[in-house]
């Protein structure tokens, strides 16, 4: 008499592996990601890995943020209240949000900073460098967009200064401030706008950026820095 065996949860998911190797190659694809030449005079420091980190805490906690957030004036300041009083770990949800968005921005601007000292914009990888750039804006632009969310006067006043330092910029500063409020002064537009390019425009647009910065560095590896031209 042939015994049965139960297959194990970690059976299930390796057969489904299998399954989808098969057909799309999945192994072959996480090694190539997983994988990159790094010389060993690169001290990378992790500073882009630890950036990525943050923006993954920053998906995570901002898609739990947006389950109780209203974006309207009447009623995103007593959501925020709500959030960080009444939902169970709320307050320490958007304390992490908070936190890591900053640290975000520092990593970002770090991992640049130790890019540029160490040479590794250099030709051939002068498009790496463009596009780590172009992550830097975007996740400037995430801080002063998520700014404004919580619609208390802090936010309400420092986005009023911040679209006038655009409005500033000549020729077409006007046009910038209008298009940034959604009229000439702040309202239920400005907040909905910000919202909407805070959550869907701008991870977006970010990951598709990312994706691309991931795969030049992959093609081409990190720069090393006791390289000499000749």
């Amino acid at each position: 008499m042939q015994k049965s065996t139960s297959l194990r949860p970690t059976d299930w998911i390796n057969r489904l592996i299998d399954w989808i190797d098969v057909r799309v190659g999945i192994r072959q694809i996480v090694s190539y990601a997983l994988h990159v030449s790094i010389p060993r005079s690169a001290h990378t420091f992790y500073l882009g890995g630890i950036t990525l980190f943050f923006f993954g805490v920053q998906a995570i906690t901002g898609i739990l943020l947006a389950l109780y957030y209203h974006p309207t004036p009447e009623a995103a300041y007593d959501s925020i209240l709500f959030i960080m009083n009444e939902v169970n770990f709320g307050w320490l949800i958007r304390s992490i949000h908070a936190w890591s968005a900053n640290l975000m921005i520092v990593f970002c601007v770090l991992h640049l900073l130790r890019v540029a000292i160490q040479g590794a914009y250099r030709p051939p990888r002068e498009m790496t460098w463009l596009v780590g750039i172009a992550l830097l804006l975007l996740t400037l632009g995430f801080g002063f967009t998520g700014y404004l969310l919580p619609w208390d006067e802090r936010a309400f006043w420092a986005t009023t200064v911040g679209t006038e330092i655009a409005g500033s910029v000549p020729l077409i500063g006007g046009a910038i401030q209008t298009f940034l409020r959604g009229g000439p002064d702040l309202s239920a537009l400005t907040l909905s706008r910000f919202f909407d390019v805070h959550v869907l425009v701008l991870p977006v647009t970010l990951a598709g950026a990312l994706l691309i910065h991931l795969l030049f560095i992959h093609q081409q590896g990190l720069a090393d820095p006791e390289e000499r031209d000749e």
